[in-house]
């Protein structure tokens, strides 16, 4: 019986992708592979994805594995040597083109994005290290860079606070999200998310194959923040493009609220992006490092991300392994509770579906059940389970694989194969599958009608 309740993404590369250390990774604690597209050819990726499934049975417990997708990349354009040095208080223009020969200029190949420049607008460059101040807006756009510096060849380009002509999917995301649904991959995370449209566009593409998380990372998405999380089936706190485009002190405070927003719409969050970034390196993280991982429980997210920590970190299987007990030191703290409650957020209208969820956890809790078995086939009611992030584990039996897998994302969710989960006595075979003794409360669906449930059963066990 896992020993936490907030789960584990870690991604996968170079220095992790073998069986044996996929393997190792998943006995540390992962619950989720990532299968980062920015990155790998779809051979890397099928072989990836190979090694997740030979894990989960070495380990016998469901691994989901997450396709990200790359999104759109604006870049600037190719310089005469490859960079141009960026004086004091210097002007350049912006020319749509992909190589420019000329002096003073600055080559964006996207003329869309020049359109909307207005003067004013600060322009962040090289993952926000080069700033430019538009000091002409379109249709000849002009900026000056307030501080020296260099810029070179193809680094990233934005417009802090501005939502950017931009589709979230593009050719080559579509052809990686073909492939992925192909290696019948658990999840999908959609970059570049500006509008609840953007989600809407890929989930078209992907046609309930998978559920799809929408990565938060633009300021347009906050803007849509509840429309975003209402069209999507989970969200992920992309804290690193958030660093980009807001001021470092407010990265944060949106992380605060998107999980705040996401739990009470009873969708799973993910927080990701430089948790134990000093591990990619060192066999110990710092301790803000460590403080910001239990700063993620504490708010109540489903899952904390893994990034280049497992993916060219020296110390892969380690970073794992230290994330997976910050999780379980935080959750056993006297104070973990009080904290959860503040984040629960302003849930909307309860459905049927969380007034029969509620029912349930105070029968298990009232009668000091061990843990709350659930029958259900569908995994957005499980979330709804997750949702009141209840002091009992869920212990959640299916024979589908697909629903065991999505099943590793949620919050306090046990998932386990039951060859016949219909059968009497379900919630006692869950409970003996699982380790548990004692008496276990349980919840069932039983009827539905046109796709709607009509009846729950809830009782105990034992």
């Amino acid at each position: 019986m896992p020993h936490r309740h907030s789960k584990i993404v870690a991604t996968l590369g170079p220095g992790s992708r073998s069986p044996d250390t996929v393997r190792l990774l998943a006995e540390a604690g992962v619950n989720v592979f990532r299968l980062n597209f920015s990155h790998g050819n779809h051979d890397d990726h099928a072989r990836t994805c190979e090694a997740v499934r030979a894990a989960e049975a070495r380990v016998d417990r469901p691994l989901a594995v997450l396709a990200d997708l790359q999104g759109p990349k604006v870049r600037v354009g190719r310089f005469p040597g490859g960079e141009i040095r960026l004086g004091f208080n210097a002007e350049f223009d912006l020319v749509a083109e992909e190589t420019t020969q000329r002096e003073g200029v600055i080559p964006l190949p996207h003329a869309e994005i020049l359109r909307v420049l207005e003067e004013g607008d600060r322009i962040l460059c090289n993952d926000g290290l080069i700033t430019l101040d538009v000091i002409a807006g379109a249709p000849a756009p002009r900026v000056r860079s307030p501080l020296p510096g260099k810029l070179s060849d193809k680094k990233g380009f934005t417009v802090r606070g501005k939502a950017l002509p931009v589709s979230a999917l593009t050719d080559k995301d579509e052809a990686d999200l073909a492939f992925a649904m192909q290696l019948d991959v658990d999840f999908v995370a959609l970059s570049f998310v500006q509008t609840p449209g953007d989600v809407e566009t890929a989930r078209a593409l992907i046609t309930n194959k998978a559920p799809l998380i929408a990565k938060l990372e633009k300021p347009a998405a906050m803007q849509h923040l509840d429309e975003i999380i209402a069209a999507a089936d989970g969200v992920m706190v992309a804290r690193g493009d958030l660093g980009v485009e807001f001021p470092a002190e407010q990265v944060p405070i949106i992380q605060r609220r998107i999980v705040r927003r996401a739990r009470a719409a009873g969708k799973p969050v993910i927080v990701a992006t430089q948790m134990l970034e000093s591990m990619v390196e060192h066999a110990a993280p710092t301790r803000a490092e460590a403080s910001d991982v239990a700063s993620a429980i504490y708010q109540g997210a489903d899952a904390v991300m893994l990034s280049a920590e497992t993916a060219v970190g020296r110390h892969p299987a380690t970073a794992v392994a230290i994330m997976s007990r910050i999780i379980s030191a935080t959750e056993s703290a006297e104070d973990y509770r009080r904290a959860l409650a503040q984040f629960a957020g302003e849930a909307p209208r309860d459905t049927a579906i969380d007034i029969v969820a509620d029912a349930a956890f105070r029968l298990a809790e009232t009668e000091g059940a061990c843990a709350l078995a659930l029958r259900t086939g569908s995994t957005r009611r499980l979330a709804r389970f997750a949702r009141r992030r209840g002091t009992v584990p869920v212990l959640y039996g299916s024979n589908n694989t697909q629903r065991l897998r999505r099943a590793a994302l949620f919050w306090g969710v046990n998932a386990y194969r039951l060859e016949d989960p219909d059968a009497r006595g379900w919630a006692g075979a869950l409970r003996e599958t699982a380790g548990l003794e004692g008496r276990i409360a349980w919840s069932a669906w039983k009827g539905e009608d046109e796709g709607r449930v009509t009846a729950w059963e809830i009782g105990l066990e034992g």
